[in-house]
């Protein structure tokens, strides 16, 4: 990453410079706003390869797939809200090549546009199935953009049969809005439960139980050898040999960070972009937030995929390209809706951790991961207070009493012990 003090770069851009955003996503939008409220008084522009000015996207999935949401009420400002900070939006645009030397981008239709600094907030895509998977067949979706939401409305059906691939979060949203759409469903997923990457056991026997009792069927330990039908996809052939019926199919297996633009430029590239912990790659005239950013931390490199990292992330890279040279503090969180169950997530855990029940008063119940006795993380199922709680300590660095936990009638305010 670089580390040079007394290069230009380190100064802040001012009134006769020009910040040049590539990706109109969250940690986009979010990154030519802090700018502005950090007092950067030059030429900014934020570029998008959609035609949409920025917009929501957890709602994509779920009301506005049902028509529910109107397109209108995604979109994350009102139009007339760039030109009063003064930002020059370019939709459905693409930029083809960063140019350092000059410190210029170049554009699809041939043109091109001179940065004094660049943010990339790019953003990932989703991951797609193999050919042989596949076989070419109509039918199949990934969910990620406006315009993969409208493609999939079409064919939505109340009488239609729906396979998820994939048993994360987005696979289970999906599932569980189709599920209240009155589809059948039967999600597969390869590990032998769900959420295998991203919570622990405990968190997922109970979606999965929520999910089982609204009649979701699941196939795990195995994937999906094939998906069948002549032209458009009319069932899948499991690894296990089982056949499972299907007029569409949803890929949910996990995106990938966008590092094109980024690794064709000759930025270092792992995992996503990476960027030193104030958000720097190494090229000292350009940064990333967001999905695509890898940021370099003490405990290792951190990739995040969530809004709570890309408004926080954009934020930090504002901040620091205005001079503030501060590093970046992940404060993780995340939320999940699934038919009545609001899944709420802090911090960051990993296979292994210690996870305490805590059950709360009537369906509510918390998970709190423990790390060598330090708190790291808490999942709140339908427990608000409790998430909130564990959110605010997570932050103070100030672990509950692990046995304590186990005991509904200790409040949890009561539960704080010495920093960790």
């Amino acid at each position: 990453m670089y580390r040079d003090a007394d290069h230009p770069a380190n100064a802040s851009p001012g009134s006769d410079s020009t910040v040049v955003i590539v990706g109109a996503g969250q940690a986009g939008l979010s990154a030519a706003e802090k700018l502005r409220a950090n007092g950067f008084a030059g030429s900014l522009v934020l570029i998008g390869e959609e035609p949409h000015p920025p917009y929501q996207r957890p709602p994509l999935s779920k009301d506005y797939l049902l028509g529910e949401l109107e397109r209108d009420r995604l979109k994350l400002k009102p139009e007339d809200w760039y030109a009063k900070h003064q930002i020059t939006l370019r939709l459905g645009t693409g930029v083809v090549a960063i140019d350092r030397a000059p410190r210029s981008l170049r554009f699809a239709d041939g043109g091109t546009l001179a940065y004094d600094r660049l943010v990339l907030a790019t953003g990932s895509r989703a991951r797609t199935l193999p050919d042989a998977v596949s076989r070419g067949l109509a039918g199949i979706f990934t969910i990620r953009s406006l315009a993969d939401i409208d493609r999939l409305r079409e064919v939505f059906d109340k009488g239609g049969r729906l396979l998820v691939i994939g048993g994360g979060y987005i696979g289970l949203e999906i599932a569980a809005v189709a599920r209240g759409h009155g589809m059948a469903v039967n999600v597969v997923e390869a590990a032998d439960r769900l959420l295998a990457r991203v919570a622990s056991a405990e968190t997922a026997t109970a979606v999965e139980a929520l999910h089982r009792s609204r009649g979701v069927s699941f196939h795990l330990g195995t994937g999906v050898s094939e998906l069948l039908g002549p032209d458009r996809v009319t069932g899948a052939r499991l690894g296990d040999g089982t056949v499972i019926a299907a007029d569409i199919v949803v890929a949910g297996i996990g995106g990938l960070p966008e590092t094109a633009l980024a690794g064709e430029a000759g930025l270092a590239i792992e995992n996503g972009v990476a960027v030193d912990s104030h958000g720097r790659t190494d090229d000292p005239y350009i940064w990333a937030a967001g999905d695509c950013a890898n940021f370099s931390l003490p405990e290792g490199g951190l990739r995040m995929e969530s809004v709570g990292n890309a408004i926080d992330s954009a934020d930090l890279v504002a901040r620091n390209i205005m001079g503030a040279r501060q590093p970046y503090k992940p404060k993780p969180w995340f939320w999940s809706d699934q038919f009545d169950l609001k899944l709420q997530i802090a911090g960051l855990s990993r296979p292994g951790d210690m996870v305490v029940v805590r059950q709360g008063q009537g369906a509510g119940r918390s998970h709190w991961y423990f790390r060598e006795n330090r708190l790291v993380a808490v999942d709140g199922l339908n427990a608000p207070r409790d998430y909130l709680v564990g959110k605010r300590l997570l932050a103070a660095a100030v672990s509950p009493d692990p046995a304590q936990l186990l005991d509904p009638a200790v409040a949890l305010e009561t539960l704080a012990r010495s920093p960790a």
